[in-house]
């Protein structure tokens, strides 16, 4: 067997835009966009789902990408930090939360943190500081930015629930 013939196509929706390549069955969905799509955003930090920082949406739930074979999200959505913004690149106002509350120092963690950060406040879970920090928990910033990244998180999840 050649190397395409264990080619699979996968279709994908990435960012609102059709995607379609052949994938390696071995290939995770964290190679596939920062080296095949070019989206960088999305970090490889320990390459083993143990930091939080590769995290994009699959079908709006949350996942570490580089634990996730590219083949898996064949006929899904995936949403990465390029594609939260809003039109002309306005940013989200989780992104903005995140800016104001200084939660972020190196910024290495922040797009993971941020794709978590979503998920915690569509999950309803940013009742209480513990809370949010429980749910935030998969995702490691070694640079102490915790206190903003919950100031961040808590403001945004109240200004959605007042509009």
């Amino acid at each position: 067997m050649t190397r395409s013939e264990a080619l699979i196509d996968v279709s994908l929706q990435v960012n609102r835009r059709p995607v379609r390549l052949q994938v390696d069955p071995r290939e995770s969905l964290l190679d596939v966009l920062r080296e095949r799509l070019d989206l960088t955003g999305t970090k490889k930090g320990c390459d083993h789902g143990q930091c939080g920082a590769c995290t994009v949406h699959v079908d709006g739930r949350r996942v570490v990408s580089c634990l996730t074979p590219a083949v898996q999200a064949d006929g899904r959505s995936v949403t990465t930090i390029e594609g939260v913004c809003g039109p002309g690149g306005r940013l989200h106002p989780l992104q903005q939360a995140f800016i104001d509350h200084d939660a972020l120092q190196c910024g290495y963690c922040t797009p993971g943190q941020v794709m978590s950060g979503l998920a915690c406040i569509a999950e309803g879970h940013c009742d209480n500081d513990a809370e949010i920090r429980e749910y935030m928990s998969g995702n490691l910033c070694r640079c102490g930015a915790y206190v903003g990244i919950v100031a961040a998180i808590r403001e945004t999840a109240r200004n959605a629930e007042t509009r």
